[in-house]
């Protein structure tokens, strides 16, 4: 089959070389010292002689039409024999993988040739993609809830994650009328253009919850940073928080363990802004929304948000991952299914984190005149003292627990009692949007380390030599050398993106170049990660960026060590569209993935990988790409479809390449 496969590929290029010839691509020969042609001259009409038999343009195509249908009987034979040697040494068991693998052979042929036609072609042939229409401007695949809603989805169901057939968008999303380019960090936390976001002037008077009703409406602009004394209510709420887990203030979270918060359904990410000044890196999740996205405000804000329903499925975190998760009214019913929802809060929380839940159903004194929710708070309550959480305290609407460190609590618990342990085959350290688990996670793993125990932040996103290990590695050497490696490549590629800076850094004639700012860059997409090391670069070089960070379900899974650093990210399979709003990043950031992806075998075009990067990238964004030769040349290629600005430049004593390129700002005029 190996030899088929390549059969097919030679016979493609020689489809491809003959349909360039004959539409009139000139091909170069060699000419000897007596300036005579070779033997392969050319004809009077430019293209390549007939060496067998010189002639007419007629006689030459009935030559190539020959060559053709004997390589196509040859194809066939080999085909036949393979296939005939391939059914007689399989037993009838694996008829499955077989058909499987035959699909997959289909796929990569396709492929192979559609790849070959458009290097062979060249970019100026290649039609430009077109743009979308303007309904599609705040498009997200895999989330079409009115589509989930007639297949018959319900219950919650209708809004969570659906990556079928269709779901992508062959076209490029367009930016809406008066959009503008965010402001800078940090003043973009504080002020965003209302036009870049999806939401009427009526939704923003009248948020609901605490971190929303901090936005006024100033002209063109959404303000979160009011005069009025409701502004201080976001600050005395985490002191408040902080006062109940035992601490004096929010500044001291970090003391207690807590680095990354998992905030479920954040509002408009007030509370992550505001912890941010005390090193805190607070992830929000909530459901896809078509208008008023709390999602898509908190990324134009600059703060890390990715969509997630809390519904059915688990999120594609770690089990083990968050020092503490916050619900402050976010419309979660956790008495509901029986309590499953906080059996996935569980396996989430690492051992000795914080669950806080802020909510009118925990006002007991109001609970007492209202019945459902008294019993709703009684089963929340009971079903957490299940699980072997401790009820720190309680005041006003904010409850606090504490997860357990010890694993003997689950042994002691009544027979019958709470949920079971999960067995070493439900316990998936790192699941991609599996089905609830009813069963505790987590009591299996080596990382099973209580937040107190852990190296405090900023230490923690070096690692000590047990927690390396923990991981699969031997020392801190190989994570000391990464690191030393990507603090390079990011002065790199700060002096690469430097020119195009220019216009916001004017120079008097005999200055220097200025350096880049700081800030230039704020939300990062870092496609492969690996260990992190790029987030662990531009922190080390004082960068005001956070990084979410993507492991590609295809390769290996090293995103329990980046969570275990202090960083966030998330599993994804990048032949489908990230769970983001269009135009939610500054840098998208690619190593090795094209290799990865499309290496040895693609399970999806590469041109759809590069429209889905279109589309969660900010108008005048960059995306660096690093690989090897073949596969960034063909990447330019799609990046001149989509009419970004590229440039490959040489990586020094490495057969790699590195693509940089820039979107362009197209301004969509008001139909």
């Amino acid at each position: 089959m190996r030899y088929l496969r390549q059969s097919w590929k030679l016979f493609a290029v020689f489809i491809v070389l003959e349909v360039g010839t004959c539409q009139g691509h000139y091909i170069e020969v060699q000419v000897g010292r007596d300036n005579s042609p070779s033997k392969h001259s050319l004809g009077e009409n430019g293209l390549l002689s007939d060496p067998f038999n010189p002639g007419t343009g007629r006689n030459r195509l009935k030559y190539t039409l020959l060559l053709i249908r004997l390589s196509l009987v040859v194809i066939i034979i080999l085909a036949l024999i393979g296939s005939f040697w391939w059914t007689m040494s399989i037993t009838s068991s694996s008829r499955g993988q077989i058909y499987h693998g035959y699909r997959q052979l289909q796929e990569q042929v396709v492929s192979d040739l559609r790849d070959i036609g458009q290097l062979s072609l060249g970019t100026t042939s290649v039609k430009d993609i077109e743009y979308c229409p303007p309904e599609s401007e705040n498009f997200v695949p895999c989330f079409n809830v009115s589509e989930n809603l007639d297949l018959g989805l319900s219950k919650g169901e209708e809004v969570d994650r659906h990556c079928g057939p269709g779901s992508r968008q062959n076209c490029l999303v367009l930016t809406p009328v008066n959009y503008k380019i965010p402001h800078r960090w940090p003043t973009g936390r504080d002020v965003i253009w209302h036009a870049n976001v999806n939401i009427t002037a009526q939704e923003v008077l009248s948020s609901g919850s605490l971190t929303k009703r901090l936005m006024m409406l100033e002209e063109e602009q959404i303000s979160f940073r009011s005069d009025s004394a409701m502004f201080d209510s976001i600050e005395d709420y985490s002191h408040q928080i902080a006062e109940m887990i035992g601490l004096r203030n929010e500044s001291n979270f970090a003391q207690a363990g807590v680095r990354t918060i998992l905030d479920i359904g954040c509002g408009y990410g007030s509370f992550g802004a505001h912890l941010f000044s005390s090193q805190l890196l607070t992830m929000c999740v909530a459901n896809y929304e078509t208008s008023g996205s709390q999602v898509q405000l908190t990324l134009e804000r600059g703060l890390p948000a990715m969509i997630g329903s809390f519904n059915s499925k688990q999120l594609p975190y770690p089990s083990l991952s968050f020092d503490m998760i916050h619900c402050a009214e976010c419309h979660v019913d956790w008495d509901q299914k029986d309590g499953i929802l906080l059996v996935e809060v569980d396996r989430l929380l690492r051992p000795g984190g914080y669950f806080v839940w802020t909510s009118t159903v925990t006002n007991t004194q109001r609970s007492v005149r209202n019945k459902v929710n008294l019993k709703k708070w009684n089963f929340v309550r009971n079903f957490a003292e299940s699980m072997c959480w401790e009820l720190l305290a309680q005041q006003d609407e904010t409850v606090v627990w504490k997860k357990t460190s010890l694993k003997k609590c689950y042994v002691a618990r009544r027979p019958g009692v709470g949920p079971s342990l999960c067995s070493k085959g439900q316990d998936i350290e790192s699941p991609y949007y599996r089905p609830l688990q009813a069963c505790i996670a987590g009591t299996q793993s080596r990382r099973w380390i209580p937040i107190e125990e852990r190296t405090k932040w900023p230490s923690r996103a070096k690692l000590n030599s047990s927690e390396l290990k923990i991981h699969g590695l031997p020392s801190s050497e190989a994570l000391a050398e990464d690191s030393l490696n990507w603090y390079s490549a990011i002065n790199n590629y700060w002096s690469l993106l430097s020119p195009l800076i220019f216009s916001d850094h004017p120079k008097r004639p005999g200055d220097d170049d200025p350096s880049p700012p700081y800030n230039m860059l704020r939300n990062v997409l870092d496609m492969n990660a690996h260990f992190g090391g790029l987030n662990a670069a531009l922190l080390d070089a004082k960068k005001s960026a956070w990084v979410m960070n993507v492991i590609p379900t295809s390769g290996p899974n090293y995103l329990p060590l980046i969570l275990d650093r202090g960083f966030v990210g998330v599993l994804h399979d990048w032949c489908e569209a990230f769970p983001t709003y269009p135009r939610t990043y500054d840098l998208v950031h690619a190593n090795g993935l094209l290799s990865l992806e499309f290496g040895q075998h693609s399970r999806c075009p590469m041109f759809d990988l590069f429209i889905e990067i279109d589309r969660v990238l900010r108008p005048e964004g960059w995306v660096i790409l690093r690989d090897t030769v073949p596969l960034i040349e063909l990447a330019r290629a799609h990046a001149a479809r989509l009419k970004w600005d590229a440039r490959v430049i040489e990586v020094e004593s490495s057969d790699e390449k590195l693509l940089i390129c820039q979107k362009p700002f197209i301004r969509r005029q008001a139909s």
